[in-house]
């Protein structure tokens, strides 16, 4: 495996470090203060200065105005932008947005892919993700109670979810229903449906409050009721039954969006924390950095982040070059073990500021009351541990007598 990066990958991440630092990190104060919509202006004009720097989507396929990097590639910018919360935002790879896009690229229709796709790769509108219900485990997408059922050439939606991201002011959420109950494969019950938030009988009920923020716009998540919400069949992405196997498709390189994000939020907070000791004197004579202890936080915290970024990058190989299902154990393992490790980073920088890590004079405090979902989303910690030790014990009885990664 060669994670050499390129002339080309080097200049581009110079670009983006650079824009990150210089144009994003200073409206971070306004951020943590002002409500999302009132920098909105800001942040568009952020967007258009990526645009004409021609870095914008950097996922995304290029036939629709994206970079079209390869993922391993993608997974470094994923990383400079994740130094920052708007860092993704602002260059037009934000999650729900992203994994929404990869699906339409690869399994929706053309009248889907000019509809929906095109614009929302070109940053014109933004979408959503529908997928988590109040009633039954989020970390199981076999299980669904929202339903669509058929009438003619339409599907007729009913069903209560919540945690459907940034669904204020988007333009139409990406809907996981069941439409074949009678299936005999649980796996084969679901779809995935494309609905227009204009459509009569979708209504968002409330944001959610997540750690005292209800948020509003991309910054936000929705409690969401369908009733009797009809829209064309036609709006079913790839087949009918495989709502599932979208999900996993969606959920696999998803997770390294994700996952390298993490890594640049715990670069962050790593040189914010080597930066703080070096400066804050804990007697007349001595700095925070003089202190055992803290050089064992600073020691601890260069080990776990190293380890968790070479994990992720070993992942997207793995995705790139053989498949997400051949990457199954890895994207579960690194689904768990990121997330804590960044807590941990988290923790340490703040404990480091001390007084000054419970403020928002730095992100850290915002990391520690947002970042903690990451060990839920996505389905919990214990759920993808299940997963890697089952994928373990089923390749040893098969046959297997040591360990392969």
């Amino acid at each position: 495996m060669d994670f050499t990066v390129s002339e080309r990958m080097q200049t581009i991440l110079g670009m983006v470090e650079e824009f990150v630092e210089k144009e994003i990190i200073p409206m971070e104060a306004d951020y943590f203060r002002r409500p999302f919509r009132e920098l909105d202006p800001w942040l568009e004009a952020k967007r258009d200065q990526v645009k004409q720097m021609e870095l914008w989507a950097p996922l995304h396929p290029k036939e629709y105005g994206g970079m079209g990097l390869r993922l391993t590639d993608y997974a470094l910018v994923a990383e400079a932008l994740g130094y920052s919360p708007l860092g993704l935002y602002i260059f037009g790879c934000q999650y729900s947005d992203a994994g929404n896009i990869g699906l339409l690229a690869r399994y929706g229709n053309e009248d889907q892919k000019e509809r929906f796709l095109r614009p929302l790769v070109e940053g014109r509108i933004r979408s959503c993700f529908s997928m988590t219900e109040v009633e039954v485990a989020g970390s199981n997408p076999t299980w669904l109670l929202t339903q669509a059922a058929r009438d003619g050439d339409d599907w007729v939606i009913n069903g209560h979810k919540w945690f459907t991201s940034h669904a204020d002011g988007a333009k139409f959420a990406i809907v996981m229903a069941e439409t074949n109950p009678e299936n005999e494969s649980r796996h084969r019950r679901a779809s995935m449906i494309i609905v227009p938030l204009d459509t009569p009988g979708m209504h968002i009920v409330r944001g959610v409050s997540v750690m005292g923020h209800v948020g509003e716009a991309w910054d936000s998540h929705a409690e969401v009721l369908y009733r009797n919400c009809r829209v064309p069949r036609a709006n079913t992405i790839g087949e009918e039954g495989q709502g599932f196997v979208l999900a996993q498709e969606r959920l696999g390189p998803g997770r390294i969006q994700h996952c390298m994000r993490w890594i640049g939020v715990c670069n962050r907070c790593f040189d914010l924390m080597c930066n703080h000791v070096r400066r804050r004197r804990r007697t007349p004579d001595e700095m925070l950095a003089d202190s055992d202890v803290i050089r064992t936080y600073i020691a601890d915290c260069a080990a776990d982040i190293l380890s968790a970024r070479l994990m992720v990058l070993n992942t997207a190989w793995k995705i790139e070059n053989l498949g997400v299902k051949q990457a199954m154990k890895d994207i579960s393992m690194i689904k768990y073990f990121v997330p804590n490790v960044m807590q941990r980073v988290i923790d340490r920088a703040l404990q480091c500021h001390g007084g000054l890590g419970m403020t928002d004079d730095t992100p850290i405090a915002f990391y520690h009351r947002f970042e903690r979902a990451s060990r839920i989303a996505d389905g919990a910690d214990e759920v993808h541990k299940i997963s890697v030790g089952r994928r373990f014990i089923r390749d040893y009885d098969s046959g297997r007598t040591k360990v392969k990664w």
